[in-house]
């Protein structure tokens, strides 16, 4: 087995992942490329630049095989995850008719409004990027959510014209549908020789990302749940079936056909506020870490640790992007006194985020009745073990760190794996593809502290602040 390989793409909103994977999972070779920022021509409007999403995906699998030490002709599947709630308007021919809309565009808030004729298709990223590596016009069903007409019961699209006609679109317009673990389609001739992959190589498809990340953590028990620390921080928990009207969770396709991911509402510009700090304190953070030998984030973390748990009273609200409903809300720390040091306020985001994004989970396993016995967490935040542990002692669970660079590469390649037999289904392949890095144990003391500090305090500062900043927001905006 150690000489068959399976590729996973990770298309993000800020980079294209590629990794090369084992039949067990082991990452073998890993490349990447950065988008490029997108453009804002005028506000509401944010579009990524000509074909930078393929062209990053096209550079990414160049640089993971450059790193990959083995054939390429024994990679027998690739395995595709884009973007999700992106819209990708194409001529006949297959061209962009006009640059992809980003998730953040206003107009992806409302259904498509026909207004150019060469607009032949209305499609995904995951529809725009698997056309680009197969030539087929085919999109999996787990990424058209959004103002899609997707039957939900079905994962096919709706046979009920108004439906259609309620979406903008007319079935003419739309790529023909695939569920995950299923085939996009064959790497292109072309393609597969200049990568120096054998022919007829499968792409398969997945799902919405955050649902691909899902699979990938190993998320496969009703009872845990997974933390995903991006630059977009959410949580998410796997379910049998739909949910209907939820006030407090985003229910979404899964990437194992007929199976539903609840996603938790999320904080924006989650880790962005680590790396607004670490900018703030800038060179003087860079010296520190060389003197000692270590990366600044390594340093940070470090000096958090010696910071006493609930950072000596300083507390931080992670408001440095307020929503369109509460435009007013800002970043707020207070607690000040002569204690606290730049990692006091550095300890007290990392537990800021703790704090919200527990709270949000609070809020959806209340409203599904649902009692948690662990927790997953993935991405970027994932690496520091402070954060590890202050998320551990705050909900007084394990804590596990999945081993690997992309949760949602190893997803796609579970769903490539699924496809090719390799093992009888996903869940089998989760148990022999996901592996544990290491998981963190709560310490009782630190959790009731921090549970009496977030039912006493955290969950009650905005009912004292929003009326000041409802007053400072004319002012500053």
């Amino acid at each position: 087995m150690t000489d068959r390989y399976i590729m996973g793409i990770d298309n993000g909103s800020q980079s294209s992942k590629v990794a090369i994977f084992d039949l067990e999972g082991n990452e073998v070779a890993f490349g990447s490329c950065a988008l490029r920022e997108t453009l804002t021509p005028e506000p509401g409007v944010v579009i990524h630049p000509d074909n930078d999403l393929w062209d990053s995906v096209y550079i990414g699998i160049k640089n993971c095989l450059e790193n990959f030490q083995g054939d390429p002709k024994a990679i027998e599947g690739i395995g595709l995850c884009t973007i999700r709630c992106c819209r990708v308007l194409l001529q006949e021919n297959g061209d962009l008719a006009h640059p992809v809309l980003s998730w953040m565009d206003v107009r992806l808030f409302k259904p498509y409004e026909h207004q150019d004729d060469q607009v032949k298709f209305v499609t995904t990223t995951s529809g725009y990027l698997g056309l680009k590596l197969t030539g087929e016009y085919n999109d999996t069903a787990g990424n058209c959510e959004l103002y899609w007409p997707l039957d939900r019961e079905t994962w096919d699209w709706s046979t009920d014209d108004e439906v259609m006609k309620a979406n903008g679109v007319t079935r003419d317009m739309l790529f023909n549908l695939v569920k995950p673990g299923e085939k996009l389609g064959s790497l292109r001739k072309e393609l597969a020789a200049e990568f120096g992959l054998k022919k007829g190589v499968p792409v398969i498809a997945t799902s919405n990302d955050k649902a691909v990340e899902a699979l990938g953590s190993g998320l496969d028990n009703e009872q845990a749940i997974m933390i995903s620390l991006g630059t977009f921080i959410s949580a998410m928990v796997v379910r049998d079936e739909d949910y209907e009207n939820a006030n407090n969770f985003f229910p979404t396709l899964a990437s194992v056909p007929f199976k539903f991911v609840y996603e938790s509402i999320g904080i924006r510009r989650g880790l962005w506020t680590v790396s607004w700090f670490k900018k703030l304190i800038g060179e003087e953070l860079v010296a520190e870490a060389s003197k000692i030998g270590v990366s600044e984030e390594e340093y940070l973390n470090r000096k958090a640790q010696e910071v006493p748990v609930g950072s000596d009273g300083l507390i931080t609200i992670l408001d440095w992007l307020a929503s369109s409903g509460q435009p007013y809300r800002k970043g707020i720390m207070i607690g000040f006194d002569q204690r606290h040091s730049r990692y006091h306020i550095y300890r007290s985001i990392l537990e800021a985020i703790a704090f919200n994004i527990k709270n949000n989970i609070e809020d959806m396993t209340e409203e599904i009745n649902l009692e948690l016995d662990q927790v997953i967490v993935i991405g970027g935040g994932s690496k520091s073990d402070v954060l590890m542990q202050i998320i551990s002692d705050l909900f007084g669970l394990p804590v596990h760190r999945r081993k690997g660079s992309s949760s949602a590469c190893l997803g796609a390649a579970i769903c490539v794996a699924t496809y090719l037999s390799i093992y009888d289904d996903f869940s089998a392949a989760i148990t022999k593809m996901v592996e544990t890095e290491k998981t963190f144990l709560p310490d009782s003391k630190n959790h009731a502290f921090y549970t009496d500090l977030n039912n006493t305090v955290v969950k009650n500062v905005r009912t004292h602040t929003d009326n000041i900043l409802k007053l400072t927001y004319p002012i500053f905006k």
